[in-house]
């Protein structure tokens, strides 16, 4: 019965890869022990047990960009990590220990680099973190989502899988009665809004400017938009005012049923959002977020474009009417539409949890 131990989390687009390629571990080989280590404070500690994975926490606390006197407490935190992930990979003995980025995945892979186990390593976006870019270098083997992210690494180690995403993403097939259930028209080209699961303060805002700039196209469009908690009572109010059909939501679950009917997507450009909207084939407006490390939503957002399947728009420069119009000329343009959808769903890749868990079966079965 092969163990294998999977580390990875801070955020969901850590978590939720992590979560696809256990899913697939166990769906290939029943048998299998996949155990989790990750931060003992952090959103892993909820979502990976909700999985029904087991689930072993550490302490674990990222580095401030600057140094200053708050290194010291984190110092502590980490040495603190590193130890007890020393104690349970010698106690658990796994085949295999599998990263998927965040800073949590330092001192559990570098505690198997020490011991002699061996690691793989997955990385969502197109510019690798430093926790990745450092521990390549010690790992068998690392699973891209973009090529670029190889300029970055050992390129004899890394292969091209796309993101690990659920099997259901793009499982659901568009039909009347989806638009029925949400109050929506057939008829209208559907717009998703959704600037991640905490909302997007500067998208909410770009959007609602572009409101007024489109109303003259209200029997040709209407939106789904995914605000947060935080802005959802003055969106709704804005899209209250306005003539376009519309379902605001401060989160949307099953997002599945959203992506079925949408024919454009505004949204931020993490690694797990394109691995989605590319798997479903959704022409996108990307606003990447200007803060995301090393630029990497840029450049994630970038690789998409250069393809044909999105566009990148500055937030720095964006306003309501230069939003509007580029809504406008992808929807008005029945073939550039098409043309987009074709290329964006080039780019996907449905089955990476599955041929990710292969390959970690291949390499335990050819390292016994």
């Amino acid at each position: 019965m092969p163990r294998i131990v999977i580390s990875g989390g801070g955020t969901g687009g850590h978590i939720y890869p992590a979560i696809g390629i256990a899913k697939a571990l166990m769906q290939l080989n029943a048998e299998a022990e996949v155990v989790f280590i990750g931060g003992a404070d952090r959103l892993e500690s909820t979502l990976v047990p909700q999985h029904g994975f087991r689930f072993l926490p550490i302490s674990v606390a990222g580095f401030p960009r600057k140094l200053t006197w708050r290194w010291l407490p984190v110092i502590h935190r980490v040495c603190s990590g590193f130890a007890k992930s020393l104690w349970l990979l010698k106690d658990l003995k796994p085949r295999v220990v599998v990263g998927t980025g965040g800073y949590v995945c330092g001192p559990v892979l570098f505690a198997a680099v020490l011991l002699g186990i061996p690691t793989v390593i997955q990385e969502q976006n197109a510019a690798p973190g430093l926790t990745n870019r450092v521990l390549a270098r010690w790992a068998e083997m690392v699973y891209l989502a973009f090529e670029t992210a190889g300029k970055h690494l050992p390129t004899q180690k890394t292969v091209v899988m796309g993101n690990p995403i659920r099997r259901t993403i793009a499982d659901v097939e568009r039909n009347r009665e989806t638009y029925d259930s949400l109050g929506l028209d057939p008829g209208r080209r559907t717009v998703f809004v959704m600037g991640g699961s905490q909302g997007a303060q500067a998208i909410n805002r770009s959007v609602t400017d572009a409101l007024d700039h489109l109303e003259m196209f209200h029997e040709q469009l209407q939106f789904v938009h995914q605000t947060g908690k935080a802005d959802y009572n003055a969106v709704k109010v804005r899209y209250q005012a306005s003539s376009l059909r519309h379902l605001v939501q401060p989160y949307f679950d099953p997002i599945e049923t959203i992506y079925s009917i949408a024919d454009l997507m505004v949204c931020r450009a993490g690694g797990m959002t394109i691995a989605e909207i590319t798997t479903c084939g959704i022409p996108a407006l990307f606003i990447p977020l200007p803060t995301a490390t090393g630029d990497h939503q840029r450049l994630n957002a970038q690789a998409i474009a250069d393809a044909g399947g999105g566009v990148v728009l500055d937030q720095s420069t964006l306003t309501g009417g230069t939003l509007a119009e580029e809504v406008v000329k992808i929807i008005n343009n029945p073939d550039k539409h098409q043309q987009m959808k074709h290329r964006s769903r080039r780019l996907g890749n449905p089955h990476a949890s599955k041929e990710i868990a292969q390959s970690i079966f291949s390499f335990i079965k050819c390292n016994p």
